[in-house]
């Protein structure tokens, strides 16, 4: 696999690797491992080593080279997975974001863990042991909750960063019917939903309206990629597979801003709240993910808690930081 390595996008100290995955009714499909390598890395090490796994949300994708920096300085090894069908991983002719069981994205994880793993045993030495952090956003907290919930043993610790953990947590489906729902994802699963509009999430990021950010509009726009029946349906059967009850065997860390505005007009406190989820019900859910659960709530954190303004997510990464060095100890140099 180490071969197939290139400069990323983000150029400087970031490599991707393309990882083949099965087919679907589109054709073929990728997803992308990102690793942040800056020449400071050790070459060998002694004791295991430390790598965080960071998975974006919906109509989204990796580009928080900042966070990676933050956690390199303190010992962690970070790697990013961009989701096949979005971002890097986008290919001709796919409909973006589109699946229709979030347990699609397995295959996805398991791609990038072996290459992770393989990319640490190459700079650290053969037989490393590798501790992993997954650390997730948004659809991608869904998603990585669920996985681990699955998959016991395989993680030393869970960041979610502003899961989307409850149906009543959002916006958007507070127009959608479920009945209706249930009907057109079975018989027409890409039909396209008008539901409302993410745009201002996107003037609050975007260092072209309010933000900070320089965004890629084919891979984040605007107004996000279209919400389809089947996609949907997907995220509420994760929702209800949280109701029902898991208990994820690792520590878990939930990030969220301590306020939200829900609103179909721009106001600017949107720059300073969580406008996409609720995060009265994201709390209450988090509670119930395992038996060591940290909820942290910033004041003034956007939803995607690592895009904020300077202090806050500085601080969110700080905290974030303390706590993996609680969850898994740095060996010796």
């Amino acid at each position: 696999m180490d071969g197939r390595w290139s400069e990323d996008i983000l150029g400087g100290p970031f490599r991707a690797l393309t990882l083949p995955l099965p087919p679907d009714d589109e054709g073929p499909r990728v997803a992308t491992l990102v690793a942040h390598e800056p020449e400071d890395v050790p070459r060998l090490r002694s004791g295991p080593a430390r790598a965080v796994l960071y998975v974006h949300g919906f109509s989204d994708y990796f580009f928080h080279s900042e966070l990676a920096e933050t956690l390199h300085a303190r010992g962690w090894d970070f790697f990013a997975l961009d989701l096949h069908k979005y971002g890097r991983s986008l290919l001709p002719g796919q409909t973006p974001g589109f699946v229709t069981s979030l347990d699609d994205y397995d295959a996805d994880f398991e791609a990038a863990i072996d290459a992770l793993r393989s990319r640490l045993a190459a700079r650290h030495g053969p037989g490393t042991v590798v501790e992993i952090a997954v650390m997730a956003h948004s659809t991608g907290g869904l998603t990585a909750a669920l996985w681990a919930a699955r998959n016991p043993g395989r993680l030393a610790a869970l960041v979610l960063n502003s899961p989307w953990l409850d149906t009543q947590g959002s916006a958007l489906l507070r127009t959608a019917a479920q009945g209706i729902l249930d009907t057109v994802s079975r018989r027409r699963p890409k039909t396209r939903l008008r539901l409302p509009a993410l745009g201002f999430y996107f003037r609050s990021i975007s260092d072209t309206r309010d933000g900070e950010w320089t965004i890629n509009p084919a891979w984040r726009p605007e107004a996000g990629f279209p919400i389809r029946a089947g996609w949907l349906a997907a995220v509420l059967a994760g929702h209800a597979a949280l109701a029902r009850g898991v208990c994820i065997d690792v520590p878990v860390l939930v990030l969220c801003s301590t306020a939200s505005t829900i609103s179909g007009t721009w106001n600017s406190s949107m720059l300073e709240t969580d406008s996409i989820l609720d995060v009265t019900p994201l709390v209450r859910r988090a509670a119930e993910l395992g038996t060591t659960v940290t909820i942290r709530r910033l004041h003034g954190a956007l939803h995607d808690v690592f895009l904020s303004r300077r202090d806050v997510r500085r601080q969110a990464a700080s905290f974030t930081a303390w706590w993996l060095d609680s969850c898994v100890p740095a060996g010796p140099p």
